[in-house]
């Protein structure tokens, strides 16, 4: 590797060498020239100013392009935030309905047993009614009331 500069200072060489390649850099340095010309000037200013027309087109161009784009990430990432919003807000109905309903199915299978119970001392108290030997003299009359968790079975028997 070398690095190799003119004596007036307008030439530099750079070398560097690897085992595969060398890869050489000149690079020269200008002395700035003074126009002294009013067309000069007048030509060198028109070329800054196109110049400078040209660079912010492009900047402007650009810029503009960077804002849409970016307006349509906000609008990609708005709508897959509710998405999930919505998805989040379907699973949790799901779940509150699927617990609902079996709460509801546990209740209604309480309250059938119940019934069912119910009749069956119905059943049982009927049999052993009919069988009695005064069921001419009197009358049966029953109520219930079936709760979740109670059961109320009231028998009169009615002697008229």
């Amino acid at each position: 590797m070398g690095i190799q500069f003119c004596k007036d200072g307008n030439f530099i060489t750079i070398v560097i060498e690897s085992v595969e390649e060398t890869i050489e850099w000149q690079q020269k340095t200008k002395l700035v020239k003074k126009y002294t010309t009013k067309r000069d000037r007048a030509a060198r200013k028109i070329q800054a100013w196109w110049r400078g027309t040209l660079v912010r087109r492009t900047l402007l161009h650009a810029a503009l392009s960077a804002w849409i784009i970016q307006c349509w990430w906000r609008l990609m990432l708005a709508r897959q935030l509710e998405r999930k919003r919505r998805a989040a807000l379907i699973a949790y109905a799901k779940k509150e309905w699927a617990v609902v309903k079996l709460q509801s199915l546990v209740r209604m299978w309480r309250i059938h047993w119940r019934y069912c119970q119910v009749l069956n001392a119905i059943y049982v108290i009927q049999c052993h009614w009919k069988c009695h030997t005064c069921q001419t003299c009197s009358l049966l009359r029953g109520h219930c009331v079936v709760t979740t968790t109670h059961l109320q079975f009231h028998i009169e028997v009615i002697n008229p």
